[in-house]
């Protein structure tokens, strides 16, 4: 049951009133049912993250993917304070020269701007700044 909701949520959120109870309706299971199996996936860890996810562009924001050269005996330093800017949406590492990746979202494009500003300075190093060119819509759905 599990994977059919996770599978069903992976075509859309429904936008109504009662959006777990549409779901529970179209699964044949309760609203309660549904909610309390969101929330065990999301404490166990099954799935780390449940919500919307919004374009920050269209409403007025910036997104850029962020990167920088970490020496490899820093890294862990690093990705705590780059971890502590809210802005940042998520943080990996890649085996690459620029072995810190990570995605910075804010309201205003002059925050984006003070955003890699601070991480620079609070790390003392450069991060590079790699804002989209293009937008291509994949849509990726992982079947549980």
């Amino acid at each position: 049951m599990d994977a059919l909701i996770i599978n069903y949520l992976q075509d859309g959120f429904p936008i109504c009133d009662t959006p777990y109870l549409h779901v529970a309706n179209q699964l044949g299971l309760t609203e309660e049912d549904v909610l309390a199996r969101l929330k065990k996936l999301l404490d166990n860890g099954t799935l780390t993250r449940f919500g919307a996810l919004y374009n920050a562009e269209r409403m007025g924001g910036a997104l850029t993917l962020a990167a920088i050269k970490v020496p490899e005996k820093d890294f862990e330093y690093v990705t705590n304070i780059v971890n502590t800017f809210p802005e940042v949406a998520h943080n990996y590492a890649r085996n690459h020269e620029l072995n810190m990746w990570f995605v910075v979202a804010t309201e205003t494009p002059e925050q984006l701007d003070n955003t890699l500003a601070a991480i620079e300075q609070q790390t003392g190093l450069h991060v590079y700044n790699m804002p989209k060119i293009n937008e291509y819509f994949v849509g990726l759905k992982l079947e549980a």
